[in-house]
């Protein structure tokens, strides 16, 4: 294999880990992402904005809101209003978010932050340089993107599950 086909292959297994897991986590928790990384936020953060959730996760708040719209559909999150200052909205987790959390698998990107932290400064600062050079010969270094391991829109409603294995490559 040449080194061409090396990094095509490379990228394509990077596309395909994290399209499995979106998968992955559709199959075991119904949910995205997007959705279990906005949950942990609002777990971790406690009484929190949707600001402040925007903020931390370097998304919109209008991404957020879409967010939050379908998980207080599916009764996993409330609003409420600050009793201090009325402009502010908190968002909340019920206890049945509290369960899908419990029992959600770990994030991809959870995954990869431990590993990556683990690594010397150099090889850290080899590997930013290294995909930021192929975004740029994607051409793709214009594109919008949040710090979430996740294909397609962040705000979709869900990840679309084939009727193969999650794990499967079909």
């Amino acid at each position: 294999m040449n080194q061409i086909e090396e990094v095509l292959v490379a990228l394509r297994r990077v596309i395909r880990a994290t399209d499995l897991h979106s998968k992955h986590l559709a199959k075991t928790t119904g949910l995205t992402a997007p959705q279990i990384l906005l949950l942990q936020t609002i777990r971790d953060k406690g009484d929190v904005t949707i600001g402040e959730i925007a903020k931390d996760m370097s998304l919109s708040q209008a991404t957020v809101t879409t967010i939050i719209d379908r998980l207080e559909k599916r009764g996993l999150v409330y609003r409420e209003r600050s009793k201090t200052d009325k402009r502010k909205v908190h968002a909340h987790l019920t206890e049945d978010a509290h369960n899908t959390l419990q029992e959600a698998p770990i994030p991809l990107q959870d995954q990869f932050a431990r590993q990556f932290n683990d690594l010397q400064e150099w090889e850290q600062t080899m590997i930013i340089s290294s995909l930021q050079r192929v975004a740029q010969m994607m051409d793709a270094q214009h594109i919008d993107a949040s710090p979430v391991l996740d294909i397609g829109t962040l705000d979709r409603q869900s990840t679309t599950i084939d009727k193969h294995d999650a794990y499967t490559d079909k």
